[in-house]
């Protein structure tokens, strides 16, 4: 398979995109950090699911290189100096990357492992579909940096689990694992240590056998009915429905996926090394976190 950047330097690209056939596969790329999130990252991220949606792609995995999938936000980058406008500007980038994906008209599927926090945590949930290793250590801990949760967590995650055990997870901080994640509805699949991107490819297999605009208004049907009033959602279902009247859609030859168009974070770092969060003030300390394991820590 070969290596695309969107710049065109594998050696210093902090997202890698390549292409499986009609499925496009995204990569953090600073395993060496493993993967934490600079204002970069979050740009560049962006440009690779557009690119995918952009090329025809008709599934995207999203995963990370290295030993996690997303440590959050990047404790080494200098603090920002920045007035409110420019906190509020940068934050925005960060959330564009669920913006993003909840546009995309294609599936996103999030193929995760090793540590999922914060920003990596918020990214994985706002993904349609999520695999997740054996060893996978999800964390909310924003709270304990006097910072809060952005990507849309307020509404995806309590839409999930309910407001009372999210208010647990994002108060407390406490860590999950990817079984407790796939008890709770957050992950689809757990799958053994090493083999989630496999597996997130041969789930977007299964779903290229079904006509790109039935999938893309599965999609869009879910994400615009959260919160919606009853008669909000009934009456965007028949104007969702209507856009497939005499499309004579079948399994392998539906419209194509850009054509259903769906309308429509701050993260956290925890590494080894250590751990933060970012917010309007720059990155502020966390508690450092262990190294994940197929045990709960």
């Amino acid at each position: 398979m070969s290596t695309v950047t969107e710049t065109g330097h594998p050696e210093r690209d902090p997202v890698r995109y390549e292409r499986n056939g009609p499925v496009a596969v995204v990569e953090l790329h600073r395993p060496h950090r493993l993967n934490a999130v600079t204002d970069e990252v979050s740009r560049e991220l962006v440009g690779a699911l557009r690119r995918a949606v952009a090329e025809g792609a008709r599934a995207v995995v999203l995963t990370g290189a290295g030993r996690a999938f997303c440590s959050g936000h990047d404790l080494k980058e200098p603090a920002p100096a920045e007035d409110p406008l420019a906190a509020r500007e940068r934050l925005e980038r960060l959330q564009d990357v669920t913006r993003t994906i909840k546009r995309s008209p294609v599936p996103v599927i999030a193929a995760v492992h090793g540590w999922a926090v914060g920003a990596g945590c918020e990214w994985a949930l706002a993904c349609d579909l999520v695999v997740a290793a054996e060893c996978t250590r999800f964390m909310f801990p924003e709270a304990g940096v006097g910072l809060t949760v952005t990507n849309g967590v307020s509404q995806l995650l309590a839409a999930v689990l309910g407001p009372q055990r999210a208010k647990y997870l994002l108060m407390t901080g406490s860590g999950f694992t990817a079984e407790e994640a796939r008890g709770w509805g957050l992950v689809n699949e757990v799958v053994p240590d090493g083999e989630h991107r496999r597996y997130a490819l041969e789930l977007a297999g299964r779903l290229l056998d079904k006509p790109p605009l039935a999938l893309a208004l599965a999609k869009e049907t879910l994400d615009r009915g959260l919160g919606a009033g009853l008669e909000e959602t009934l009456a965007m279902e028949v104007d969702l429905s209507m856009r497939v009247v005499g499309t004579g859609s079948e399994p392998g030859a539906g419209t194509d996926a850009t054509e259903a168009g769906p309308g429509a974070g701050s993260g956290t770092a925890a590494d080894s090394g250590a751990g933060s969060v970012s917010g309007a003030g720059g990155p502020h300390r966390a508690p450092a976190v262990p190294r994940p394991g197929r045990r709960q820590p």
